[in-house]
C-alpha cells in the first residue's frame, strides 16, 4: 500500500523509542510506531499486508514522517496478534505519553490495552532481555578476542566440495522438525503440554541455530533413517555454518558500529545500550505483573536517571549482569503472586478486532 493509503487509516501513530522511555539524547532518532486498518480488498481479497515501514519518502499527509526511517505502521490484524503475544516492543504502544495521531478508533482500542496483560508478560520481557544479554557477549567476546580469520571447511575437518549447503541444510532440519512434531502430535489432548512442544517452544529455530549435540546424532540417524556419515557431516556443516554467520556478524557489527557508541563500548568492555534494555525490559516485566500496568516514560517509574548510568558506561559488564540475575529471580517470585490472567482472553479480543474494523469502516 502507499504511504498515503496508510496515513489516511490510521487509527493511531506514537512516538516510541528513546523519546517515549524518556531517555532521549539531542542526537536521537525519532521512532514512530503505529496502527492502521486495512481497506476492503485486505480482507475480503488476496491481498495481504503486515506493515509499512518504508516509503516514506512518498507524499503523504503526516509531515511529521517525512523521510524517516524509523517509522512502523502495523495493520490491525498484525498488531493484535503481537499484543496478544505480549510482544514487548508492541504492547508498550498503547501506554504511551505522546500520540501526534490519535483517532476515535485509535483510543476505543487503547481504552482496552488490559486486555492484553497477562502473565506471558514473564516470558516475553525476560526472552527479549535475554535476547540483549546474548547480543552484550557478543559483543564482548569479539571486543576481548576479535575472531582472526573467515572460517574454513577444512577448520571442521569437512572437505570443501562435501560440505552441505545452507539450503541442504534447512531443507533436511526442516525435514527433521516435521518428523519431531509428528511425534508429538498424539499429546494433543494434553493442551497445555502440546502448545509448550509446538508452539511456544520454537523447534525451526532451535535446530537451525545450534548443531545437534553428540548423543543425539544415533536417534537422529535412526529417526530419519539417514546413513551415519551423512549425520557426522550434517553436524560438521552446522558447526561451520555457524561459524561463518558468526564471522559474518562480526564482520558487519564492525563496519556498522556507531562511533561513539563503539567508544563507549571499547572503555566499558561491553555494549551499553543492550546492557540498559536488558535491565529496562527486566524492570518493566516486574512492574506489570506487580501493577498490572506497562510504565514506558522511565521518568514515571523513577529509574531513568538510573539506566541513563548504564548508557554513559557507570555500571560494569559484572554489575549489570548481576542486576539482571536479581531482577529475573524478582520477576519469579512476583510472577507466583501476579493477579494477572495466565493468558488473555481470546475471544474478547477477537470481537474487539471486530468492532475496530467495523468502526472504521471500508
Amino acid at each position: 500500500m502507499k504511504r498515503i493509503e496508510v496515513e489516511q487509516r490510521a487509527i493511531f501513530i506514537g512516538l516510541a523509542g528513546s523519546h517515549g522511555y524518556g531517555l532521549n539524547r539531542p542526537s536521537s532518532d525519532y521512532d514512530y510506531r503505529g496502527v492502521f486498518i486495512a481497506p476492503k480488498r485486505y480482507y475480503l481479497g488476496f491481498d495481504r499486508i503486515e506493515q509499512k515501514d518504508g516509503g516514506w519518502d512518498e507524499p503523504g499527509i503526516f509531515p511529521f514522517l517525512d523521510g524517516n526511517k524509523d517509522t512502523v505502521i502495523y495493520e490491525l490484524r498484525k498488531i493484535i496478534q503481537l499484543l496478544s503475544g505480549a510482544n514487548p516492543n508492541v504492547l508498550e504502544l498503547l501506554w504511551l505519553n505522546e500520540y501526534p495521531v490519535l483517532t476515535n478508533v485509535g483510543q476505543h482500542l487503547i481504552n482496552h490495552k488490559q486486555l492484553f496483560l497477562s502473565k506471558k508478560v514473564k516470558h516475553t520481557y525476560s526472552g527479549y532481555a535475554f535476547a540483549q544479554i546474548k547480543k552484550m557477549e557478543s559483543h564482548r567476546k569479539w571486543l576481548l578476542h576479535p575472531p582472526q580469520n573467515k572460517p574454513l571447511p577444512s577448520d571442521f575437518g569437512i572437505e570443501e566440495e562435501a560440505t552441505l549447503s545452507k539450503d541442504e541444510l534447512n531443507a533436511f532440519l526442516e525435514y527433521l522438525y516435521l518428523l519431531i512434531r509428528g511425534r508429538i502430535e498424539f499429546l494433543e489432548e494434553a493442551e497445555q503440554l502440546y502448545q509448550l512442544l509446538t508452539a511456544d517452544i520454537d523447534f525451526k529455530g532451535v535446530l537451525k541455530q545450534y548443531t545437534l549435540p553428540d548423543e543425539t546424532l544415533d536417534y537422529t540417524q535412526n529417526l530419519t533413517n539417514s546413513r551415519k556419515d551423512f549425520i557426522r557431516l550434517l553436524q560438521k556443516s552446522q558447526s561451520y555454518q555457524v561459524a561463518l554467520r558468526e564471522w559474518k556478524a562480526y564482520l558487519s557489527w564492525q563496519e556498522n558500529r556507531n562511533p561513539t557508541r563503539a567508544e563507549m563500548e571499547k572503555k566499558s568492555g561491553f555494549d551499553l545500550k543492550h546492557g540498559m534494555h536488558c535491565i529496562r525490559l527486566l524492570r518493566s516485566g516486574v512492574e506489570i505483573l506487580r501493577t498490572g500496568e506497562v510504565i514506558v516514560d522511565r521518568r514515571i517509574a523513577g529509574d531513568a536517571e538510573d539506566l541513563r548510568a548504564i548508557l554513559n558506561g557507570e555500571y560494569s559488564y559484572e554489575q549489570v549482569m548481576k542486576m539482571a540475575e536479581d531482577l529475573v529471580a524478582q520477576m519469579e517470585s512476583v510472577y507466583q503472586e501476579s493477579t494477572l490472567p495466565h493468558k488473555p482472553d481470546l475471544e474478547q479480543i477477537n470481537e474487539l478486532c471486530m468492532e475496530l474494523v467495523e468502526m472504521q469502516g471500508w
